[in-house]
């Protein structure tokens, strides 16, 4: 058993927990730790872009779109913090290194998705959240004061007197526990529980099965996405292939197996995963078909350069013939429940990205809103632990127990979020 001591321990390097340490203070100690590699997460698998307002002008519309794809069950102050803010991250981002596509005049080129009024969505071609990891990734290897730790699993964090004081890890089935001044869950979603979902196998809720533990408060873990089109694959695959919102933004049609137009495409992704639910019932096959064809072969294969290589490699040609699709679980939309600084109901333990219940996705998560979330709120994170943290001391405590298996805690934190979930009425596919 080994302890270590930081300032801030990130749990997760996805879009939030690698934003949120990048704009932590320099002269902070950080440590990110990974579950598996660093870029073995669901941000690294995101296709279609970044939402992202197209000026001030914009910010009303941007607003009312999210909120009207959510049900207007969503947090409104969340909502504004995220459309005002933006615009700025978006750009600190791209100062970072991404590189976005750009139209002939050398501008943004923006693309449309589903329940979008206007176009408003950047992207680097069909895999920006590659693209965004590989950024982030790059800037946190350079920072002298992060240190990264893979293959490492999250046991449990450590509690005294309802307050966070650090977690205990797993790596290499040897206990590492670390003490820090802050604690900032980043672990992702709940995909890895869903025998049929386009998240990473390694998401399992391991950041909702702590709350549970603690009696951290929870939000809305009972609103679970389902994404229209993930490809349906005979040959059984563990994760399912995303086909990405932006072909339908691209012009793409949806059609059943007789050939027949059935919903708008473009509506949000509840009212199309069940439109085409209802078609597969209908007609008695387990998938529909999306075309993209009839658009120019290379601009399908520069644009939709991953879509294209993926379904080819499974045997479709997506310039020359529709693609089967169905549904599949994508986005949990519930989490550990923060405020507006991304602090949960635990004193100096903070929640980002999917782990994570902003308010922002209501009953339904806009498309590209996820990437756009991360950042806004992980920065929010970073800014409150870098005016507050120099009134903290470092708590040290002995840790008596002792774990070696990480199989047994996953299993059992796997049984302790799948029951919360079905408890509140949420549907799991086990």
């Amino acid at each position: 058993m080994e302890n270590k001591y930081v300032d801030v321990l990130v749990v997760g390097s996805g879009v939030a927990g690698l934003y949120c340490a990048l704009n932590l203070r320099q002269d902070l100690d950080v440590m990110v730790v990974s579950k598996d590699k660093i870029d073995c997460t669901n941000t690294s698998l995101a296709q279609g872009g970044i939402s992202v307002a197209r000026g001030l002008d914009d910010v009303p519309f941007f607003t009312e779109d999210t909120l009207k794809a959510g049900k207007y069950e969503n947090d409104i102050h969340a909502v504004n913090v995220l459309t005002n803010e933006s615009i700025e991250n978006v750009d600190y981002l791209v100062s970072l290194g991404l590189d976005v596509d750009k139209d002939e005049d050398g501008n943004w080129d923006y693309t449309k998705e589903g329940a979008h009024c206007i176009n408003r969505i950047i992207h680097t071609q069909d895999n920006t959240g590659e693209n965004v990891e590989k950024t982030l990734v790059k800037n946190a290897f350079r920072r002298k004061n992060i240190r990264i730790l893979e293959d490492t699993f999250l046991v449990d964090i450590i509690e005294r007197n309802d307050k966070c004081i650090g977690a205990i890890l797993l790596k290499n089935k040897e206990q590492i526990n670390v003490f820090a001044k802050f604690v900032v869950l980043a672990c992702g979603g709940i995909g890895g529980l869903y025998k049929n979902s386009t998240s990473q196998r390694i998401l399992r809720g391991d950041g909702l099965a702590v709350a549970l533990r603690h009696k951290i408060e929870l939000k809305d873990i009972n609103y679970i996405q389902i994404h229209p089109t993930a490809f349906y694959d005979e040959s059984g695959d563990e994760r399912r292939f995303l086909i990405s919102e932006s072909v339908r933004g691209e012009g793409g049609k949806l059609y059943n197996i007789n050939g027949e137009r059935f919903v708008d495409e473009l509506q949000p992704r509840d009212v199309v995963s069940e439109a085409i639910f209802n078609e597969m019932k209908k007609t008695n096959t387990p998938y529909v078909y999306l075309d993209i064809s009839f658009l120019n072969e290379e601009y399908l294969k520069n644009r939709f350069s991953t879509i294209y290589n993926k379904c080819l490699e499974k045997g479709t040609d997506i310039t020359k013939e529709p693609i089967k699709v169905s549904p599949a679980q994508h986005y949990f939309m519930g989490g550990i429940k923060v405020d507006l600084s991304s602090e949960t109901s635990m004193k100096n333990l903070y929640a980002v990205g999917e782990t994570a219940c902003t308010g922002i996705h209501g009953a339904n998560r806009l498309a590209s809103n996820s990437l756009l979330e991360g950042l806004v709120f992980s920065k929010r994170a970073a800014q409150n632990i870098n005016e507050s943290i120099d009134e903290f001391n470092l708590t040290k405590v002995d840790i008596d127990e002792i774990y070696t298996s990480r199989e047994e805690i996953e299993e059992e934190n796997g049984l302790i979020v799948v029951n919360a979930i079905k408890d509140k009425g949420g549907v799991i596919d086990d």
